[in-house]
């Protein structure tokens, strides 16, 4: 919204798109902007919850990150490389986690040249709320539509996703080089 209207009002007043329109003749844009709307609620939720059970210095960018790192771990390429960003964006990143207490660095039991960067019991701990809470909100909008609504929308929504679209990459959605 920009001073109570919306985002292209400037495309809405040259096309003829007025407020009042039925829902089924909804400009285009506000698909995108419904989905991220979702999305950042949902994820909102979930920090806030998480704050709640003892995780206040969590944010959106370390849930992905610490989802990069996975259950047997990673270097920082490799990080950097789900994430779909510079090895030195995922150091600082990493670097963030490991002084939250998220995440530790240490020796590659393969090659001792290399360090992993690995979950520490707290992270693994943020991980396993997070997805109850995930259930949790799920639950709330199974309510709130109707569980029916809710299995069709997911199936929707899958139907429309290309299988190789879910990738760690919000640097490439949200300003990538």
């Amino acid at each position: 919204m920009v001073d109570e209207k919306k985002v292209n009002q400037v495309v809405d007043s040259r096309n003829g798109v007025e407020h009042g329109d039925t829902p089924g003749d909804a400009p285009g844009y506000e698909l995108p902007l419904l989905l991220f709307a979702g999305f950042r609620s949902l994820i909102d939720q979930l920090h806030a919850e998480l704050a709640r059970q003892g995780h206040p210095d969590v944010r959106p960018a370390h849930g992905f990150a610490m989802q990069a790192i996975g259950l047997d771990g990673a270097t920082a390429a490799t990080v950097g490389r789900r994430l779909g960003v510079s090895k030195q964006a995922a150091g600082k990143t990493v670097d963030r986690l490991t002084a939250l207490g998220y995440a530790e660095r240490t020796a590659d039991p393969t090659d001792a040249r290399r360090k992993l960067v690995r979950l520490t019991p707290h992270g693994l701990d943020a991980l396993a709320r997070s997805a109850r809470i995930f259930d949790e909100l799920r639950a709330r909008w199974s309510a709130t539509l109707g569980p029916d609504r809710l299995r069709a929308l997911e199936t929707d929504l899958r139907t429309i996703t290309p299988p190789d679209a879910f990738t760690l990459d919000p640097e490439g959605w949200l300003g990538g080089p």
